[in-house]
């Protein structure tokens, strides 16, 4: 797949709850997972199955209420944008509030290789 493809196969996983699916689909098995902040796990999470950890244990956190996922944006060839904005309610303490981050996407050999995430961190 080239990036394009990548890029907007992604989206619409996002969009159709079909983000696990696309980790086997898009991700190379070695892939690195940043996030701005460190939620207790530190920063850096690497291959595959860890990033279904991560998933795993913010759909135990949170309730997604609504939310939109915005472009892909390329950015030349090899990487690309995606913003991300959430309504969602802790599942622990019933508070619901708005998340917003942008994700930046690296591509390389038709997989993506490394994803960050860029937020408020509040």
């Amino acid at each position: 797949m080239n990036l394009m493809e990548i890029a907007n196969e992604l989206v619409a996983g996002c969009r159709e709850n079909r983000e696990l699916a696309n980790l086997d689909k898009l991700y190379a098995p070695d892939a690195v997972s940043v996030e701005a902040a460190d939620m207790g796990n530190g920063r850096e999470t690497v291959g595959v199955e860890g990033i279904k950890e991560k998933h795993a244990w913010f759909d135990s956190m949170f309730e997604m209420l609504g939310g939109t996922v915005g472009g892909p944006f390329p950015h030349g060839d090899d990487r690309f944008a995606v913003t991300f904005k959430m309504d969602a309610k802790n599942k622990e303490t019933g508070e619901v509030s708005v998340m917003e981050e942008v994700a930046v996407y690296h591509v390389a050999n038709g997989k993506i290789v490394r994803e960050e995430f860029f937020y408020t961190g509040e």
